[in-house]
Parts: C-alpha cells; structure tokens; sequence
C-alpha cells in the first residue's frame, strides 16, 4: 500500500510539472505576438520553479526505484516519468529561449523593419502537441500519443516555410540579416518544443506497449 501511495504521489509531481511547463509556454507563444518584454522577463526569471521541481520529481523516481525494486509495468512507469520529467524541462527551457529572442529581436530591430511571418499558427500547433502528449500520458492513451507524430510533420512543414521566407528577406535585405536569423530560430525554437513532445508520445506508448517506438526522423 505504502509503493502504490508513493505511485500516485509521483503522477501527481509529473502532471504538475507538466501544467507548469505548458502555462510557461502559453505564456512564451502569448509574448510571439505581443512583443511584451515585461512579460517576457517574467518567462526568463521564473525558470527555477520548472528546474526545482524537475529535480524533486527526479529524486522521487530514484528513491522508490532503491527502496521498492519495481518490476514490469510498475519500473516502465518509473522510467517513463524519468524521461518525460526531463522532456519537459527542456519544453521549458526552450520558452525561456523563445522569450529571449523575443527581447533580442525588439531591441536590435532598426528602422522599424519587420519580417512578415506569423508564427501562431506553429506555436499553436507546438503548444497543442504539449498538451495532447500529457492528455495521453494522463489517460495511457497510446492512440492519442501516436497522432502527436503527424502533428509534428505540420510543425516541421512550417518550420521549412519560415525557413525560405527568411532566406528571402536575407537576400533582399542584407542589412538586416542579424533580425532575420534570430527570427528564423524562434521556428527552431518551436519545432524543438513539438520534437520533445514527440518524445513524451514515444515515452506514453513505451508506458502502455511495453514497445520501444521511435518515429521518422526530420532530416532539416
């Protein structure tokens, strides 16, 4: 009774951690489109409660791991939780890079220039990839955790859209090649948020499946 507590007690770390990190990169996608550098210095300063918190659900893992030995699908799930614990971390990470940018591009901007690409759709799809691999790993749905892959295909297709409209500008508007490049690598940034979720997906099906799956990967 005292392993099955400690199980539950754990699930309940991860799916908090996991609401952590998703309102970080609410808030991140929010800041793509306002431009809100206030905003975006609260993204930047609040990380450490993301890290504190990876750290204790890290350390719950190994201690049921050296006390109660689990075995089959009991060490999946710890396993499992280890991975994705870190997943989203990174997540995390990487919305305090997207808020970064975001600050970098605004005061490096000059003579108002502004590149004409709407990065919404792709932080929404980004962000609903997050979610819809913690939905499945809430329900050990590993049906739902397999569409995540075509999700990904979506977020890899706009980053490659992002890509030639920045080449682009750069060859039209070579003196503002430092803007474009930083706004070519918020796609990189969003791209990387939807390749961690595809992880937490391969992680689910592992939890459900006992399978190990690893999806096609993106060549760019």
């Amino acid at each position: 009774m005292h392993f099955h507590r400690e199980i539950d007690q754990l699930k309940q770390m991860i799916l908090q951690l996991g609401t952590l990190v998703e309102d970080r990169l609410r808030r991140a996608c929010t800041i793509l489109e306002t431009g809100d550098e206030v905003q975006a210095q609260a993204v930047i300063t609040g990380d450490w409660e993301v890290d504190d918190m990876e750290i204790r659900v890290e350390e719950e893992c190994l201690k049921i791991l050296a006390l109660h030995q689990p075995v089959a699908r009991d060490l999946r799930l710890i396993v499992s939780i280890i991975k994705i614990n870190s997943e989203l971390e990174r997540i995390a990470d990487i919305a305090v890079n997207i808020a970064k940018r975001v600050v970098t591009i605004n005061r490096n901007r000059a003579d108002g220039f502004v590149v004409a690409i709407d990065y919404q759709p792709m932080a929404t799809k980004a962000l609903e990839m997050v979610k819809t691999s913690l939905d499945a790993l809430v329900t050990e749905d590993a049906a739902l955790a397999r569409r995540i892959f075509l999700m990904d295909d979506e977020v890899n297709r706009m980053r490659d859209d992002a890509y030639k409209t920045v080449i682009g500008e750069i060859s039209h508007h070579p003196d503002h090649a430092a803007c474009l490049v930083n706004t070519y690598l918020i796609a990189r940034h969003l791209e990387r948020i939807g390749d961690r979720a595809n992880n937490i997906a391969e992680e689910v099906i592992y939890l459900v499946e006992g399978e190990i799956v690893r999806s096609s990967e993106d060549p760019a």
